[in-house]
C-alpha cells in the first residue's frame, strides 16, 4: 500500500509568564492623565506670543471656560488636598469675567484621606503609590480614635449661615465636598464683560491723512475732540455733538499734529508742516501765539503742565514754556531720523519729569532734565533702547505703575514691548503680527489698547501683564493710525485713512 503523505506537526509555542504585571492602557487618556499629574507651567498656559487672527472668546465661551476652570480647581483640591499639582499657577485669560477667589482653595488645609495613602508615597502627591488603596481594619474591642465624639455646637447669633463653613466638617455634613470647596462654589460670580464690536458712532473725516508719522486726533479733558483735516482743524463737542471749525492754517501749509493742554484747559497746540507750532484758544477761536523752532514738519506734540514738547522731521525735540515771553526753553538733537513719538510720564508717579521719545531710526530714548521751574537744567538721556526693528511711534506710560513704559514697532517689527525705566530692563513683549500705530492705557483697569496697520487694520484690547487679548475690534479698511481716549476713560476714538472716525465703548466706569 502507498505510504501516507507526510504531514507537518504544529506545536504550540511555549509562553513564559513573568511576575511583572503590565496593565492595558488602551482606554486611558494619557494626555488628560499627564495634565492632572504634571504641574502646569506658565510658559505653556500663557504664551507670550499671540497668533495673528486667533479668535477671541465670546460671552458664552467665556462662561464655559470659567466653569471648566472652576471644576478643574475643585477636582484637584478634592483629590490632592493642599498638594495640588500646578495649583499655584492660575490662568487669567478672562480675569474680568469672574470674581472667584481661588486663593482660599489653593491654600486649603490638609484633611485625612480615605483610604489613607501608604507610607512610601511621595510627599508631593505626584509620585509613589498614587493609586494604592488600603482597606481599613475594624476593631471590635476599642473604639476608633479618629472619630471624635460628636459635640453640640452652640450657634452664635451674630454669625451668618455662610460663616459656618469655616468650621471643621462634622459627621453630619450632607455635602460631598469640603467647606473650602463649598465656599468656592458659592462665591458670587461677575457676569462676563461685554465689549461691543460695533462702534456706537461713526463720523466722516474727509482729507484725514493716511500718514504713519502724523498725530491728527486728540480728545481733550474739556470733552472736545480736535481733528486736523488738511490745512484746517475742526472741533467736535462730545456732549452736544456740535462741529465747529477752529482755524485754517496759511496755504500751502497743512496741519501735522494736534494736542490739548493738560488739566482741562481750552488751549490747543497745532503743529504744522512748515515747522511752526501755534497755540489757539478754543473758546474764543483766537490764535494766542506762533512759535518757531523747527525747520521741518512737526509730527508729534506732548504737554507737561505748561511745558510743550514737539518732535520734528529735523530730528530735534524742542521744549517751550508757553507762559514765558520767550517760549523756547531748550532744544535737543535726539534722533538720527524723524522724531515720530513723544510721551511724558504720569506726574503723580514720578519724582521728576521723564520724557520718552521714539524715532524713525528704530530707537527708543528716555530723557530727564527739563522742568517747568528750572529752565536752565541740561537734558540727560537716561536710557536708550535699540531692540526695535522699525520706527517707534506708539508710546504709553503706565498710569498705575511707576516706570512702566509700553512701546510699539512699525511694520518690520510688529511687537509691543514693556520696559522698566527704573532698571532699564525689558519686562515682557508680544508679537502682534502687524504694524503697531498707537498705544493707550486704560484709566480704570490694568488693560492696554493698541491700534494696528498692515496687515489687519484692527484694534486690540490687552490684559496686562498676562498679555491675553480681551477683544479685537474691526471695521476700518485702512491703517488705524489715530487713537485717543475720552476724559472719563470709557470710550476711545480711532481714525484711519478711510476718512472715518469710529467711537468704541471699551472700558467700564471707574469705581
Amino acid at each position: 500500500s502507498p505510504s501516507p503523505s507526510p504531514t507537518k506537526r504544529f506545536s504550540r509555542p511555549t509562553i513564559k509568564y513573568g511576575d511583572r504585571y503590565i496593565p492595558n492602557r488602551e482606554g486611558i487618556d494619557l494626555g488628560a492623565a499627564h495634565k492632572l499629574l504634571i504641574p502646569n507651567r506658565r510658559g505653556n498656559d500663557t504664551p507670550q506670543e499671540t497668533i495673528p487672527g486667533s479668535p477671541i472668546l465670546n460671552v458664552e465661551q467665556q462662561r464655559t471656560w470659567e466653569a471648566n476652570r472652576t471644576f478643574n480647581t475643585l477636582l484637584r483640591a478634592e483629590l490632592f488636598a493642599e498638594k495640588v499639582p500646578g495649583a499655584a499657577i492660575v490662568d487669567e485669560y478672562v480675569s474680568s469675567s469672574s470674581s472667584l477667589s481661588l486663593s482660599s482653595t489653593l491654600s486649603m488645609p490638609a484633611r485625612p484621606r480615605t483610604p489613607p495613602p501608604l507610607s512610601s508615597s511621595s510627599s508631593d502627591g505626584t509620585g509613589g503609590n498614587l493609586f494604592s488603596f488600603k482597606s481599613p481594619t475594624r476593631k471590635k474591642t476599642t473604639p476608633v480614635e479618629s472619630s471624635p465624639k460628636p459635640k453640640r455646637v452652640e450657634r452664635e447669633t451674630d454669625n451668618s449661615d455662610f460663616d459656618s463653613l469655616d468650621r471643621p466638617p462634622t459627621l453630619y455634613s450632607s455635602s460631598v465636598v469640603r467647606p473650602d470647596s463649598q465656599r468656592l462654589l458659592l462665591s458670587p460670580r461677575r457676569p462676563p464683560r461685554r465689549i461691543s464690536n460695533v462702534p456706537f458712532k461713526v463720523l466722516d473725516a474727509p482729507e484725514l491723512a493716511d500718514d504713519f508719522y502724523l498725530n491728527l486726533v486728540d480728545w481733550g479733558q474739556n470733552n472736545t475732540l480736535a481733528v486736523g483735516l488738511g490745512s484746517a482743524v475742526y472741533l467736535w463737542n462730545a456732549a452736544s455733538g456740535q462741529v465747529s471749525k477752529l482755524c485754517d492754517v496759511t496755504h500751502p501749509d497743512r496741519v501735522t499734529s494736534v494736542a490739548w493742554i493738560e488739566h482741562g484747559g481750552n488751549h490747543l497746540a497745532i503743529g504744522c508742516d512748515s515747522g511752526l507750532v501755534q497755540i489757539w484758544d478754543a473758546t474764543r477761536f483766537k490764535r494766542v501765539r506762533t512759535m518757531p523752532g523747527h525747520t521741518a514738519r512737526v509730527g508729534c506734540l506732548a504737554w507737561r503742565d505748561h511745558i510743550l514738547s514737539s518732535g520734528s522731521r529735523d530730528r530735534h525735540i524742542v521744549h517751550r514754556d508757553v507762559r514765558a515771553p520767550v517760549a523756547q526753553v531748550t532744544k535737543w538733537l535726539a534722533h538720527h531720523q524723524e522724531v515720530c513719538g513723544l510721551e511724558w510720564n504720569a506726574a503723580h508717579l514720578a519724582s521728576r519729569p521723564t520724557l520718552a521719545s521714539g524715532g524713525n531710526d528704530n530707537r527708543l530714548m528716555v530723557w530727564e532734565g527739563i522742568e517747568s521751574t528750572q529752565a536752565t537744567l541740561a537734558p540727560r538721556m537716561v536710557w536708550e533702547f535699540a531692540d526695535n526693528k522699525a520706527a517707534v511711534k506708539a508710546l504709553a506710560w503706565h498710569p498705575h505703575q511707576r516706570g512702566i513704559l509700553a512701546s510699539g514697532g512699525g511694520t518690520a517689527d510688529g511687537r509691543i514691548r514693556f520696559w522698566n525705566t527704573s532698571t532699564g530692563r525689558l519686562v515682557t513683549e508680544i508679537a502682534t503680527g502687524s504694524q503697531v500705530c498707537n498705544l493707550k492705557w486704560s484709566k480704570t483697569s490694568n488693560e492696554l489698547v493698541s491700534t494696528h496697520g498692515y496687515s489687519r487694520n484692527h484694534i486690540t484690547v490687552w490684559k496686562y501683564p498676562t498679555l491675553q487679548p480681551v477683544a479685537t475690534l474691526t471695521g476700518h479698511t485702512f491703517r488705524v493710525l489715530y487713537l485717543s481716549m475720552s476724559p472719563d476713560g470709557q470710550s476711545i476714538v480711532t481714525g484711519a485713512g478711510d476718512e472715518t472716525l469710529r467711537f468704541w465703548q471699551v472700558f467700564g466706569k471707574s469705581r
